[in-house]
């Protein structure tokens, strides 16, 4: 297994080896700790733990790259050896968050603290690592602002087992179809098909976080919330635009989407989060969605 991680201090090879010991349980000699551009001839080419460091600039130090062959019994997830590297080492450890946003991380504080953090290189040669921003602040990064990361919660993409399945049933329809009606099942982009098949899929990822209490960032944008209820409506209104069959299955997937919605959310009758979300307090006609609150407030310490 693989592990990439980044040090906010200049750890000396002596304390890489023993906290990586220490964190992978086994022994300091089974851990190879080298300069990958220094002599071959003195690596321990045989441990089970091999470390390249490489010194990198700004506001971090070393840049390790460490492999933990299968006899290595103790193989934790990257945060976990994260956490446990930054607390034998005593230096903030920072690794990649799974968003595909190249900036995204998480960090690690030698007191226990897993927070996210946005890392920017520049454009030096060689680049210069800043840490601009974290969502908690990190003693060993006064200079990052603290702040939420909307754009990291909207890289998240929950899986969405009842969009696929609806997808793959109107997928089946079309090709029993004959010629003819093959031509009212079009799913090509902007076709009514299409947005069902979109906008279910959107509606499904908000119902999925919600029921997650908005894991992994325990937050979840209110602009963000308003357009997937926007979804809601899209869905609501694209009935007569759809084949009679692709429309009954549309609405047995908002079936049980919307219960789940219904269940994980609680009546707000005087429409509060309406104008909350939209800025107005317009009495005009909205889908029952929009008259139900998630509790608490995902966004209300945003």
């Amino acid at each position: 297994m693989t592990y990439n991680l980044l040090t906010v201090g200049a750890v000396s090879p002596e304390t890489m080896a023993a906290a990586l010991a220490g964190s992978l349980g086994i022994a300091v000699g089974d851990v190879d700790v080298a300069d990958p551009d220094g002599d071959p001839d003195l690596r321990n080419w045989d441990a089970p733990v091999s470390c390249e460091h490489r010194a990198v600039h700004g506001d971090i130090a070393w840049s390790l790259d460490i492999y933990v062959q299968g006899q290595a019994a103790d193989q934790p997830p990257e945060s976990e050896l994260a956490a446990r590297f930054a607390e034998a080492a005593t230096t903030t450890v920072l690794f990649p968050a799974a968003e595909a946003l190249p900036s995204a991380y998480w960090a690690a504080t030698p007191e226990g603290l897993l927070t996210r953090v946005r890392l920017e290189l520049s454009d030096d040669e060689p680049p210069l690592y800043e840490v601009t921003a974290v969502e908690a602040p990190v003693q060993q990064l006064p200079r990052a602002i603290v702040t939420r990361f909307a754009d990291i919660v909207r890289e998240q993409k929950p899986d969405t087992p009842v969009a696929e399945a609806f997808a793959a049933s109107v997928d089946q329809l079309r090709e029993a179809a004959s010629d003819l009606a093959r031509l009212s099942l079009d799913d090509g982009t902007g076709s009514p098909i299409w947005s069902a098949k979109d906008n279910l899929v959107v509606w499904e990822r908000l119902i999925r976080q919600l029921e997650s209490k908005w894991a992994p960032s325990g937050w979840y944008p209110a602009e963000l919330y308003r357009e997937r209820l926007e979804a809601r409506d899209e869905l609501a209104g694209i009935g007569s635009r759809l084949p009679r069959e692709v429309m009954e299955l549309l609405d047995k997937a908002l079936e049980g989407l919307d219960s789940r919605f219904a269940a994980a959310t609680e009546g707000d009758p005087s429409g509060s989060l309406r104008e909350e979300l939209t800025g107005t307090s317009e009495q005009t006609s909205v889908g029952w969605w929009w008259q139900r609150r998630p509790v608490p407030t995902p966004w209300e310490h945003d």
